[in-house]
């Protein structure tokens, strides 16, 4: 599975020990940057990482910032994008199975380097339930984009 991913400044230590943890799990991550310290703007990155996930050239994303605050919602902005900011485990799972989110954010200064690849292994191993109910949400979500 290709995983769309990018970050800013402020996270760039976390996407790195992302990277490296992902690719020993199998994934193929795609990596839209930033690529080094220096000041910069999240939602350059963040967009980047949502545009492949929409178009189809990654299967879902994971977007990072300071807080993840940001990334979410310039990935949120992107039509076809379901991101959630996550923080915990039990929230990861829920998201799969009940928003079939196709992304997801972290804060680095939120989360430590356990708990975020913790967060990240429970949402990408999760699948979407498929229940009539949960669909028929997704469904009213997405065609908030129409209209």
């Amino acid at each position: 599975m290709k995983i769309a991913i990018g970050c800013d400044h402020g996270a760039l230590a976390l996407k790195e020990k992302l990277l490296v943890h992902l690719t020993g799990k199998g994934y193929e991550p795609v990596d839209f940057g930033t690529y080094g310290p220096e000041s910069c703007d999240y939602p350059d990155f963040a967009a980047a990482a949502a545009r492949a996930v929409a178009g189809g050239e990654c299967q879902r994303g994971i977007v990072l910032c300071t807080t993840g605050i940001g990334v979410s919602i310039t990935a949120n902005k992107v039509p076809g994008i379901r991101c959630a900011l996550l923080s915990d485990p039990w929230s990861a799972r829920l998201t799969r199975l009940h928003n079939d989110t196709n992304m997801m954010a972290l804060g680095a200064a939120v989360v430590g380097e356990g708990l975020a690849l913790e967060i990240v292994d429970v949402w990408l191993e999760t699948e979407f339930s498929g229940e009539a109910r949960h669909q028929r949400r997704v469904d009213k979500v997405m065609a908030l984009e129409n209209k």
